[in-house]
């Protein structure tokens, strides 16, 4: 199941992990990203701290935790090609994965549908 956060993260929760990275539409506001730093594994993080830091040619933009947990996993091959991250921000691009202290947390974060509003109303 996917979610979205109103700061532009997805995660896909396969029971209490969550595999989270950003989405298309913040990929595309960045512009191409030529940095990202990942947390530590084994990190505790709560719902809206800051995970990762992602630079790119515009910006430097936090990543921020959909919820708490604690970091299991990153993507170590951003670092080598952190442009992934503008080629496949919903899939290779992902950032780390995530055990959830609640996965029910995730229930209150934006599907799909709610997202693609939410996006809308920020062009509006």
């Amino acid at each position: 199941m996917r979610k979205y956060t109103a700061d532009h993260e997805w995660l896909d929760l396969d029971g209490d992990i969550a595999t989270v990275g950003i989405t298309d539409y913040a990929q595309k506001a960045l512009g191409d990203v030529v940095f990202i730093e990942l947390p530590a594994v084994g990190k505790t993080v709560s719902a809206g701290d800051e995970a990762a830091v992602v630079e790119s040619v515009k910006a430097a933009s936090e990543v921020y935790a959909p919820a708490a947990g604690t970091i299991l996993e990153v993507n170590d091959a951003l670092e080598d090609a952190p442009d992934t991250v503008n080629s496949s921000p919903e899939a290779d691009g992902w950032f780390f994965k995530l055990q959830l202290s609640d996965p029910s947390a995730a229930e209150a974060l934006m599907d799909a549908d709610a997202y693609a509003a939410h996006v809308a109303g920020l062009e509006d």
